[in-house]
């Protein structure tokens, strides 16, 4: 059912009343003008069209432009008015987004704090003491507090996604092109990446693919490939040891413990020496890359030396000032130096379907960040530089709590592999069950695969309670048939599987009679979805309760030399 329009504006100035968090905000429309926009809306779905955003309410990141608006990306002295919204916002629109507003950023994109900004320094939305992760700040917040449904961000360095880690929220970067950046103040062209910051997966994933596409005005742009379907058991990559050094107490354990719940869906698991990735990603501020920045706004700044310090960010001005020192020359050698690291890490992970990190470091205080700027910095960007760097594909996606604060991972694959990462990032967010099997679906039994192929993974051997017979069913292939019985009961012997929510949707619809899915008591206690059968295929079955379970039963059949039909 489509959200009213109308009322989702009127909730979100609501939510923005009660928050008071106005340094979300460079600019916010009159709450009359855009209850207009919301009803033109509401009149278009009654007649019929068909908008996929309808009722949905974004915020816009302040380097983005929107008609009407003034974008500043971060700097007053920067302000211009548009004449006509961005390529992304403008499909927005067209799909029934309405937008409330922009939204405060570090000054020209430059940052993974979120505290560069003369707008001031965008707090956290879980804890106001510390920063909300830049450079896409007040987006990410203005999701995570449910005032928008929906944001747009950017990313060159992270700043689609370290903010998404800080604040609990999906942060979606495509892969460089799919989204156009026309009408985007640029960081670094070449590498910048419009992004999208929602609660929920899918919805990010649809705001994203409804603003993807070729433009004529972006000459970068590209159009989206066919994606790798992913196997049924895939295989993703986690760094080794020593690359999670150094992260804040606790952190190590949330990710293992991500990684463990994504290995329970039925993914392989595998450890890779990822340095070439982590040596690349230093290079996009420590290189000759950082011209670019330079390229884009160096020349404002230069021409605004006196509004350092106040309209002017230091940190932000003396970052791209220094782009004006690499030489060509460097930027060759640059460029030869991060090809070689490319196809390092291309090696390092052949034969994985994605790459999943931490998302970020650590999460620092205002004060820590105050005190240390570029060092805090430079230590959240380990695992998110090097992605537009080697034009990989990547999303962000909430992964627990550590000390009542947010954790965040990242699944990271080659360009054009966005739809399989929102897979696997499905895969760990969706909730999983646990299914008992007895007879053909297990390990190495005939049916096994439909299992693995639903995305389960082996959790244990089990067994039941003593309140259940086990009978050989007339079925191709053999199958047992367990039935639980007030009297004479046994326990049997059998394995407890965990397959995602959806998974054991579609395998159990595919359970074919006289097979049911019912409850089954196992010895500990518990009680988990199981294998049981009709009690009509069990009437002229053979009992083999004694053999305690399928694979005795067929070991003695194979010794007698005779099977079971």
């Amino acid at each position: 059912m489509t959200p009213d329009p109308v009322a989702a504006v009127n909730a979100a100035y609501d939510r923005i009343e009660a928050e008071g968090r106005h340094e979300i905000w460079v600019t916010l429309r009159f709450r009359e003008d855009v209850l207009s926009e919301a009803k033109v809306i509401a009149e278009r779905v009654a007649a019929g069209e068909d908008l996929p955003l309808a009722g949905r309410v974004i915020a816009v990141k302040d380097n983005i432009d929107v008609a009407g608006l003034p974008t500043t990306a971060g700097a007053p002295s920067y302000l211009y008015r548009p004449t006509s919204d961005a390529t992304a916002v403008a499909r927005l629109r067209a799909a029934g987004a309405v937008v409330i507003g922009k939204t405060n950023l570090d000054q020209f994109a430059t940052g993974l704090v979120g505290t560069r900004s003369p707008y001031g320094a965008v707090r956290n939305a879980w804890d106001p003491a510390r920063i909300s992760g830049g450079s896409s700040a007040g987006s990410a917040v203005a999701v995570a507090l449910g005032i928008v449904d929906a944001a747009l961000g950017t990313d060159t360095a992270g700043s689609g996604r370290v903010p998404a880690a800080l604040n609990a929220v999906v942060g979606v970067k495509p892969t460089k092109g799919l989204v156009p950046v026309t009408g985007v103040v640029p960081a670094c062209y070449s590498l910048d990446c419009v992004t999208v910051f929602a609660r929920d997966l899918a919805l990010g994933r649809l705001v994203a693919e409804l603003m993807s596409g070729p433009d004529a005005e972006d000459p970068l742009s590209r159009e989206a490939r066919a994606d790798v379907v992913l196997p049924p058991r895939p295989r993703v990559a986690v760094p080794t040891a020593e690359h999670l050094a150094g992260m804040a107490p606790g952190w190590r354990e949330a990710f293992a413990a991500a990684a463990a719940s994504l290995a329970a869906t039925g993914v392989e698991i595998v450890e890779v020496d990822i340095a070439p990735l982590l040596e690349a990603a230093k290079m996009l501020y420590g290189g000759a890359f950082v011209a670019e920045r330079y390229a884009a706004v160096g020349a404002h700044i230069e021409a605004n030396r006196d509004q350092i310090g106040t309209g002017l960010d230091p940190t932000v001005a003396a970052i791209i000032l220094a782009g004006a020192a690499p030489t060509a020359v460097q930027w060759a050698a640059d460029t030869a130096t991060l090809a070689r690291l490319g196809a390092q890490g291309r090696v390092l992970l052949d034969g994985c379907d994605a790459l999943l990190t931490p998302t970020t470091t650590c999460h620092p205080t205002l004060e820590e960040v105050a005190a240390d700027p570029v060092g805090v910095n430079s230590r959240m960007g380990r695992f998110t530089n090097f992605a537009n760097l080697l034009d990989l594909a990547s999303l962000a996606v909430p992964a627990g709590f550590v000390d009542g604060l947010p954790f965040g991972v990242m699944f990271t694959g080659p360009a054009f592999s966005d739809r399989g990462l929102a897979e696997l990032a499905g895969r760990l967010l969706a909730p999983s069950i646990e299914l008992f099997v007895v007879g053909a679906h297990l390990s190495g039994q005939p049916l096994n695969s439909q299992l693995v192929q639903a995305g389960g993974t082996l959790v244990r051997p089990a067994t039941t309670a003593a309140a259940y017979r086990l009978r050989a069913l007339a079925t191709t292939p053999p199958k047992p048939g367990l039935m639980r019985v007030a009297d004479d009961g046994a326990a049997i012997e059998g394995e407890v599987w965990r397959l995602p929510a959806a998974g054991f949707g579609t395998f159990v619809a595919a359970v074919p009679a006289p097979m049911v899915i019912g409850t089954v008591e196992l010895s500990d206690g518990i009680a988990v979805p199981g294998f049981l059968a009709e009690p009509w295929a069990l009437e002229s079955a053979d009992d083999i309760t004694s053999f305690g379970g399928w694979r005795a039963y067929l070991a003695a059949d194979r010794t007698k030399g005779t099977m079971t039909r």
